[in-house]
Formats: C-alpha cells, sequence, structure tokens
C-alpha cells in the first residue's frame, strides 16, 4: 500500500485528506520518526507526542503565510515532515544534513530558530506586532510546552501579550497533565461556546442593559463577582484569563476531528488566546510512552528493545553525578539543583538518595542560580548542574547574584564545547568568555574523567564561586583514584617538557589530543612541551612565562570560540608580564561563527582541533623560531580554511 506520507510535499496538501487518512498519516509518520532516531539520535519523546496537533495546525492555518512558531524546535520533526523535507529526513542531525530545530534556511515555513526553551510567546508577539505596525494580516501560533511554560521568559511574555492585546493564538502543549473530569464532551461543548462570538456579545450586551436598570450597576458587579467565584472552581484557565488572555481547554490532543474543531474556532478570535491541549509524550512507541525522560533526547538506540546503544566506559555526567552523591553522604550541607533535567545532568544518584536535598526548579536557569546563592548564604553548599548553552541565560545572577557576594556556589557546564548533531544553539563554546569576566570566579576544566571527581571536591572546599567545564559524551576510560584529594587553585599541570618548537597549554578535553600530536612530533625528533592548564582562571601565570622563557613561542588549544577564551586568557597575562614583545602566540580555537549540527568528531577535524592539525601548527611555528622569524599564523586567531 502507497504511504500517504509520500504523497505530501507541502502543508496544503493535508486539507484535502479524510479524517481516516489522516490517522493513518499520523501513523505513519510516528513510524518513520521511531526509525530515523533508532538510527541518528534525536529528540524522540516530545515529537510523537505532537504528531496530530502539528497535522491538525497545518490543515487549520496556512504556513508559510500564518506564521506557526515551535517552542524549543525540539517538536518539529513532524513540521519537517508535511513541510517538503521528508527526502531528505533521513539527514536528520547529520553533516550537512536537517536540523534537529528550525532554521531559516531549511524551508519558508520554519518561522523562527528556535532551540531554548520559553522564547515562543515573545517572539511571536513581536510578530505579531510587526504585522499589525506594517498592515498586513496574516495568523501568529505559538506552540509552547508545559515545561517551556515554568521558564520566567515564557510568564514575562503572557504578562505582557494579555497586556498589548494582540491577536495572537497560544497553544498550551501539556503532556505533564492526566486528563481530568473537564476534558470530554461537555467540556468541548462548553470551550465551543465559549469560543462563538456571540458569547461576547451577549455578554457585553447584559452588562451593559444590566447599567439601565436601578441598581443594575450593582446588579452587574455582583454578577462579575459571581462568574469570578464559579470560575475560579471550575475554569483550569483562570490564570491565563487574568492576565487579560481568552481560554479553551483542555482538550485531547491525540483527536484530529476535536483538535480541528477548535483550533477553527479560535483561530479568528480578536486580541490573545490560550488553547490547551493534552497529549502524552511517547505516544505511539511503548519504550517511549513508558520512559518518556530517557526518551526526550537520546542517541541511537534499538528500536525493537529501545535500549540505546552504551559504551563500557562511562560518561563525564556519569562521573560527576557518582561524585557528587560521594561527597553528598560524607557532607549534609551538600545540595543539588536542576533547570528540568535530573537524569541528563547526573542528578539521578542524588536525588534517588537525598530527594529533599536535590531541587529541580523547572526551565528557570536564573532562578536555578538565584535560588543556589539564597542556599549558600544560609549555609549550604549548592551544586547547580546545567548544561553550558543553557547556562547562558543566567548571567546576570551568575554575576549579581554570585559573583559579587562571592558565595560559595559550584556551578556545573555540562556538555562544555561542541556538542555535535543538536547545532548551534546547543554548541557549549561561549563559557569560558561569559564567565571570565564574573570577580572572584574559579574556572576549572579537567583534562579526564579522574580530575574531574577531584575537581568537584576542590570546588566544594572553596570559600567563594567555581565553575567546572566537562564535555559531552564518555571519558578517557581512565582508572578513578580510590581518594579524592584537592587540586591547588590557580596550578597547571606539567605533562611533557621539551625544548625544540613552541610550548603548547591546552584546556579540557583538548589536552589529550595535544599530548597525542607531542608523540606525533617525538618520533620526527621535535620534543615540545605540553601543560594541562586545568584552571582558565585564575590562570597560572608562572606557567605561561616559563613556556615564553623555555621556548620562544606558545601555542593554546581549546574547544571554545577564540574571542574572550582561554587563549584570550594567555595573551593578557602575557601582555601583563610584558613578554608580547619576545613571546609568539599562536591560538587554537574555534571560529568567531555558529557552529553547525554534525558529528563532534568531524567538527573538530574541520576547525583544526585534532592531533594533526595540532602537530602542523607546531611544526610551522617551530620551523619559524629555527628561521628566527615571527610565524604568519602567530596572531590569537582562530583557524581559517587556509591553516586546516
Amino acid at each position: 500500500m502507497t504511504r500517504i506520507l509520500d504523497q505530501i510535499d507541502d502543508p496544503a496538501q493535508l486539507k484535502g485528506l479524510s479524517l481516516r487518512e489522516l490517522e493513518r498519516l499520523a501513523a505513519e509518520v510516528r513510524a518513520v520518526i521511531v526509525e530515523t532516531v533508532s538510527r541518528t539520535g534525536g529528540h524522540l519523546a516530545p515529537n510523537l507526542g505532537v504528531v496530530e496537533l502539528t497535522l491538525a495546525l497545518h490543515r487549520v492555518f496556512d504556513s508559510p503565510r500564518d506564521r506557526i512558531i515551535f517552542d524549543v524546535g525540539h517538536q518539529t520533526y513532524t513540521h519537517k515532515l508535511v513541510t517538503g523535507r521528508r527526502e531528505q529526513f533521513g539527514t536528520l542531525r547529520q553533516y550537512g544534513g536537517l536540523s534537529g530545530f528550525p532554521r531559516f534556511a531549511e524551508s519558508v515555513h520554519d518561522a523562527l530558530e528556535t532551540g531554548h526553551a520559553s522564547t515562543s510567546i515573545s517572539a511571536a508577539l513581536g510578530i505579531a506586532r510587526a504585522r499589525d505596525l506594517r498592515g498586513e494580516d496574516y495568523r501568529v501560533v505559538a506552540v509552547i510546552g508545559d515545561g517551556a511554560l515554568t521558564g520566567g521568559l515564557a510568564l514575562e511574555a503572557l504578562n505582557h501579550a494579555g497586556h498589548e492585546q494582540a491577536r495572537l493564538l497560544v497553544v498550551l502543549n501539556d503532556n505533564e497533565l492526566s486528563y481530568g473530569p473537564t476534558v470530554g464532551g461537555l467540556a468541548a461543548h462548553l470551550s465551543r461556546l465559549r469560543a462563538h462570538p456571540a458569547y461576547s456579545r451577549v455578554r457585553s450586551d447584559v452588562r451593559a442593559l444590566l447599567k439601565r436598570f436601578p441598581a443594575g450597576r450593582a446588579l452587574a458587579r455582583l454578577a462579575e463577582r459571581l462568574k469570578g467565584s464559579v470560575k475560579y472552581l471550575l475554569v483550569p484557565g483562570v490564570l491565563f484569563e487574568e492576565l487579560g488572555f481568552r481560554y479553551f481547554g483542555p482538550i485531547d490532543g491525540h483527536n484530529l476531528a476535536l483538535l480541528e474543531d477548535m483550533l477553527r474556532y479560535v483561530r479568528d478570535i480578536d486580541g490573545p488566546v490560550v488553547l490547551h491541549v493534552v497529549t502524552r509524550k511517547g505516544k505511539g512507541y511503548p519504550p517511549a510512552e513508558a520512559n518518556p525522560d530517557k526518551f526526550h533526547g537520546i542517541g541511537p538506540f534499538d528500536r525493537e528493545t529501545g535500549r540505546p546503544r552504551q559504551s563500557p566506559v562511562p560518561t563525564y555526567t556519569e562521573v560527576f553525578g557518582q561524585t557528587l552523591l560521594r561527597l553528598a553522604q560524607a557532607d549534609r550541607r551538600v545540595v543539588a539543583i536542576t533547570a528540568a533535567m535530573c537524569d541528563s545532568t547526573g542528578l539521578g544518584p542524588l536525588a534517588a538518595a537525598f530527594p529533599e536535598r536535590c531541587f529541580d526548579v523547572g526551565i528557570a536557569e536564573g532562578h536555578a542560580v538565584c535560588f543556589a546563592a539564597g542556599l549558600a548564604a544560609g549555609g549550604m553548599r549548592p551544586v547547580v548542574a546545567i548544561y553550558s548553552s543553557f547556562l547562558q541565560r543566567a548571567y546576570d545572577q551568575i554575576l549579581h547574584d554570585v559573583g559579587l557576594q562571592r558565595l560559595p556556589v559550584v556551578l556545573v557546564l555540562d556538555r562544555g564545547g561542541i556538542v555535535g548533531e543538536d547545532g548551534p544553539t546547543h554548541q557549549g563554546i561561549y563559557d569560558f568568555a561569559y564567565l571570565r569576566s564574573v570577580p572572584g570566579l574559579v574556572i576549572m576544566s579537567p583534562h579526564d574523567e579522574n580530575e574531574l571527581q577531584h575537581m568537584l571536591f576542590t570546588a566544594l572546599n572553596l570559600p567563594g564561586p567555581c565553575a567546572i567545564r566537562f564535555p559531552r559524551g564518555k571519558g578517557l576510560g581512565v582508572a578513578l583514584d580510590p581518594d579524592l584529594h584537592a587540586i591547588p587553585v590557580g596550578k597547571a599541570q606539567w605533562l611533557r617538557r621539551g625544548r625544540h618548537g613552541p610550548g603548547v597549554i591546552a584546556v579540557g578535553n583538548m589536552v589529550e589530543p595535544a599530548l597525542q600530536a607531542a608523540e606525533m612530533l617525538s618520533r620526527e625528533g621535535i620534543e615540545i612541551s605540553v601543560v594541562n592548564a586545568r584552571f582558565v582562571k585564575p590562570l597560572d601565570v608562572e606557567a605561561v612565562t616559563m613556556l615564553a622563557d623555555m621556548h620562544g613561542a606558545i601555542l593554546t588549544v581549546e574547544e571554545h570560540v577564540l574571542p574572550g577564551g582561554f587563549g584570550s586568557a594567555v595573551a593578557e597575562s602575557l601582555a601583563t608580564a610584558g613578554l608580547t614583545g619576545q613571546t609568539v602566540l599562536s591560538c587554537l580555537a574555534l571560529p568567531d561563527a555558529p557552529l553547525v549540527h554534525g558529528p563532534a568528531a568531524r567538527l573538530r577535524a574541520e576547525n583544526g582541533l585534532t592531533p594533526d592539525a595540532i602537530a602542523k601548527r607546531c611544526r610551522h611555528l617551530a620551523r619559524a623560531l629555527q628561521a628566527g622569524g615571527m610565524p604568519a599564523a602567530a596572531p590569537a586567531r582562530g583557524l581559517t580554511p587556509r591553516d586546516r
């Protein structure tokens, strides 16, 4: 039997399908998503939950004229499949293939590039107001999950949208609440009545009529109070209505006929509207339905069993989680905070052992850090575990509430460096730059997973704030020391001492490639020094000065953008020491440009962060030093294609 999906190249083609064909199409879409994500990895559970909702939206609205904005973007796989990207869907999250998130360059149907949560309502309101100011006429829809609604940005946008009274539809995709008594035929009927234009007219007419009679104003006020009392008891959307929205729902988000019916009713209501739909994460794939959190974002897995393809080597995240549990067992002051990603950030073991000491604040990174500041001020030792790219959202709290007050908060930045397949919005390549300016903040990055556990021990014994940054994925497979010890703050580790070519100082996961490059060069008779920086701040100025004296040239290596990064810190230290005129500094770093999605190993190779590329730069510097001239690559900068 020919698949219906194979005949859909534009969302307008959905409008001609019967209800039975739509239901068959939904099943086909789910099968393609499961099959593809089992090979490529990706966000499975959230995408399986919005299949019917996405189809209904494209049936009722006219994309790309009407703008549909999916919050976070990890719920857009169905959207991609029905907007002309079906043939490329197998390349999902692969280098040169489809992004896992909306991208302007991919399709005119992607109204906004969304990678982080809670942005859709703000952006949608901006688009709606731009429409009004330009005298245009199209509809704007923001599709936001209940999780993203916990973000402060979403709540700020709701408050503003209610005040502006712009024509805007917010679809609340609720995949946490169970169906209650209000879901069903009666609730749908009441919602349809409230959606009808006559509802507003009758309400206004009755109020006007009452006011014509003696004591009518008092009756009108009484009616409003009674209406409010009943509404507070029966209507789950009272918060939205108090903010200035018309609220409808909740309705079954997997009932195509009901979804279309309600979307058509609310489509042209003047002013801001919330339509509350209830969906099930992972719907249609039993392993994802049973464990929606584990299948939220997942690597390749066995489609039959749902089991991920795992490596026996533990990940940095797992080592962090086990070490934190160990330290929490020894110190009752240790607590942990996560922003809606408990298991993903390694806090599962601590949450299981000490649930009262592990706090999930929702998608609210700024609150997580400020809350941690309060815990620290109250005598606790808080550890805030958040992905590097998400912690960007809490910069004000890091500076104002932690740094300026010198509070002992430990920031743990998982996914530091190249993340890979999730693309530009998720690459953790800006953290050194946004953290280095925070006064008193110690910044560490481990060479391997063994060093990570010692850094966490060190951080929890510091009198002030600290950040630990480590990469995504498995460690190097080194043995873990049974006893933990403190690392001297601001002291680098010399791993090799040489007299030829440049002295190399690398940070974090770039130390191992630097060591491999040194081995390659040693076989050629070039003996370089290799230093594991360990600390980005405070920088080991003594080690930098010694490298400058020994070699006359320094090569820094980091998995971070060049501006404001580790290389910049080394350049500043050389300038302060008055050594810039007699020391050649070359920096291997990522360019000042968005980093595309693709396998991390390939992205490192493309950007010169491999043992071969490090060795090549060292040879270049060594030849220039032998010739007695300054090499062309001396200025601190990222690689260009000519350098690779």
